[in-house]
């Protein structure tokens, strides 16, 4: 049927619904004037009034009160005539007392807090001395609702969304198996389950979502977890009125709690929506889908929890062959493909999105764009964990012996063909396990450890992020393993280069068990092996006490490089390296200067210092200069600066 024909019979059933709601309020008129009663003929499909009495199991005498206060708002003859009946108030308004009076089969568990009536809110009581005696109003959403209008509730305006279930994107074969999945089980289960879909990608979660409610013929209302109350009496006034609007439109209930992060509060104060994710999620009665990156345990019911894995290499491969498929006939484009698989782990909806952006490129310019707008849709949030770090930095900026240059080359060369080891040529096969590319640098501070991050980060053209160990290490049990499963998670999406700066304290030597301290720290050890055992990116450490990490770690990086203190020959190459081509220089002897018996990156502190010296004289950065800044630099380093280094200078 076509959207003209169907908005046809939709105008035709809104004009009989209409007729029918208001023969069955002549019901409720006739019961009051004790008059013949004459009932309306069948709709089909049925009347709003006769949808909501099966909603939400109304007895013929609650369908009366329904009515009564519904047509308090619609008919002319009852508002005319219930002045002369309510006697005992100065309010015409019809009140329990009346409806017991007049309409047939009354029984007063209809005027109970737990009543369907006042359960779900289908009538508002107002202000009177007793409840019999309080005059009834029906509620403005379910006077709508009997009209035939489908308006979301106002008091849900801004907190609920209906989402779109007709999802144009095909879902991947593993994403289809997860969608008849949950399909299966909602129809199997006899009462409201709870479905949680786990996992990091939040655009696939959804997609799924509505898959599962297109297959269930079912709407989908979501509600965000961030903006919960934490009230106890407007939690519970919000809870109710999303059951109700999702029984009213046939829909499936989503919590979204993707953007809330479990932690301990510590000593604030400050409201946590936890508690009231919690109140929801056991109280609900209705059939819900909950999003959420870590499965949540409930203890007054059962929850099922299905985890939204990435793609295959093969799956991925194969939508960016569908969406370029003109494109991908030319053979530069088809390598270019191998290589967005290799290093991003991205969702269908992303690769959809990617190919949509940079279709406009030109052909020259189109896997350059690939690239650069891949790179901005996997760049994780991870800010509050981790530091991006962006840099132009080149090898012609790093000064190492040849022996380390050629193990971060092959660092280089390990990522870029992992694809083809790891997938054409089976490697990946036996498990992931020991597939993920980790180097630990060590040696002293300055020395170039981060400096050489940053020549691979853009070397690779892949993002680089300094790990914030402060932030990641919690006194809470389990909290640090949540830390590092976000990082590594929002990381993997984009294959980023993770740092872990001064490794040694987070991952020192493993104690002997003395306590449950103890143990808890070993096991975060532990965990951290494992995620960069499996870790698609590249992962390093850094640390200046090589000797203060446990062997057993050791043994499970693959290269280790050793960042040796410059000698002269190589402290003079670094101080022509030092200036930019830009900044004006005269006198400088960098034989001279490779005397002063620092690292690179204490050089590096100098040469910038001595140029601000320099430019606030209007002058060429010379060695004076450097001698002052040096000055600054050692007693920052709380070193003399001897005569042996400066010896000659002027």
């Amino acid at each position: 049927m076509g959207n003209t024909e169907m908005d046809q019979v939709d105008s035709q059933w809104t004009t009989l619904n209409y007729r029918y709601l208001m023969l069955a309020i002549d019901q409720v008129v006739a019961c009051l004037k004790s008059e013949e009663i004459s009932v309306p003929k069948p709709l089909n499909p049925p009347a709003a009034i006769e949808q909501l009495c099966q909603l939400f199991g109304l007895s013929q005498f609650e369908r009366a009160i329904v009515l009564l206060v519904a047509g308090m708002e619609l008919h002319n003859r009852l508002t005319a005539l219930l002045p002369s009946i309510v006697s005992e108030s100065s309010i015409a308004r019809p009140t329990f007392s009346l409806a017991s009076q007049y309409l047939p089969q009354m029984h007063w568990s209809a005027f109970t807090p737990e009543s369907p009536l006042r359960r779900w809110l289908l009538i508002e009581l107002g202000t009177a001395s007793t409840v019999i005696h309080s005059p009834l109003r029906i509620n403005e959403r379910i006077l709508h609702f009997l009209m035939g209008n489908a308006q979301l509730d106002a008091q849900l305006v801004g907190m609920v969304t209906r989402l779109s279930t007709d999802n144009q994107l095909s879902l991947p074969p593993s994403q289809q198996q997860l969608v008849t999945e949950i399909v299966t089980l909602f129809q199997r289960d006899s009462v409201s389950s709870v479905v949680q879909i786990c996992g990091y990608d939040s655009a696939t979660k959804q997609a799924i979502a509505s898959a599962v409610c297109a297959e269930l013929g079912v709407g989908l209302l979501s509600l965000t977890a961030n903006i919960l109350p934490t009230d106890f009496n407007q939690l519970n006034l919000l809870q109710t009125l999303w059951e109700r609007e999702a029984m009213l439109e046939n829909s499936l209930l989503l919590l979204d709690c993707d953007g809330v992060v479990d932690t301990h509060e510590g000593a604030s104060t400050a409201p946590s929506p936890i508690n009231a994710i919690a109140y929801i999620l056991e109280r609900c009665h209705e059939s819900m889908l909950v999003f959420s990156r870590d499965r949540r345990s409930l203890r007054k019911r059962s929850a099922f929890s299905f985890e939204v894995t990435a793609l295959t290499a093969f799956e991925q491969r194969q939508i960016w062959r569908q969406q370029l498929i003109e494109e991908s006939k030319n053979r530069e484009i088809n390598d270019a493909i191998e290589k967005l698989v290799s290093h991003f782990n991205l969702s269908p909806l992303s690769i959809q999105t990617i190919c949509a952006q940079s279709r406009s490129s030109s052909a020259d310019s189109l896997l350059k764009c690939l690239w650069s707008t891949c790179l901005n849709h996997a760049r994780p949030h991870i800010e509050e964990l981790a530091q991006p770090i962006r840099t132009q930095s080149s090898w012609a900026d790093l000064v190492l012996p040849d022996k380390e240059e050629q193990t971060l080359r092959t660092v280089i060369t390990q990522v870029r063909q992992r694809a083809k080891v790891y997938e054409e040529w089976g490697f990946a096969k036996t498990g992931e396990r020991g597939l993920g590319i980790s180097a630990l640098f060590s040696g002293a501070s300055g020395t170039g450890k981060t400096l050489a991050a940053e020549v691979l980060s853009n070397e690779l053209q892949l993002d680089l992020y300094r790990v914030d160990l402060s932030s990641v290490v919690s006194k809470y049990i389990g909290e640090t393993e949540k830390n590092l499963r976000r990082i590594f998670d929002a990381a993997e999406i984009g294959g980023a280069i993770l740092l872990f700066d001064e490794a040694d304290a987070l991952f020192g030597k493993r104690s002997e068990v003395k306590d449950s301290h103890d143990r808890y720290a070993n096991m975060e050890v532990a965990y951290l092996l494992q995620r960069m055992e499996s870790y698609r990116g590249l992962a390093i450490l850094t640390t200046n006490l090589k000797n203060s990490l446990d062997q057993a770690f050791l043994r499970r990086l693959r290269f280790v490089v050793q960042f040796p203190f410059p000698d002269a020959a190589q402290r003079a190459e670094i101080w022509q390296q030092v200036f930019p081509k830009s900044a004006p220089t005269a006198g400088l002897s960098f034989q001279k200067l490779a005397k002063l018996n620092i690292p690179g990156g204490n050089i590096r502190n100098i040469a910038l210092n001595a140029a601000f010296l320099a430019a606030e004289a209007d002058l060429p950065v010379q060695m004076s200069h450097i001698l002052q800044a040096a000055q600054s630099e050692y007693i920052k380093l709380e070193r003399p600066l001897t005569e042996a280094e400066t010896k000659a200078w002027s």
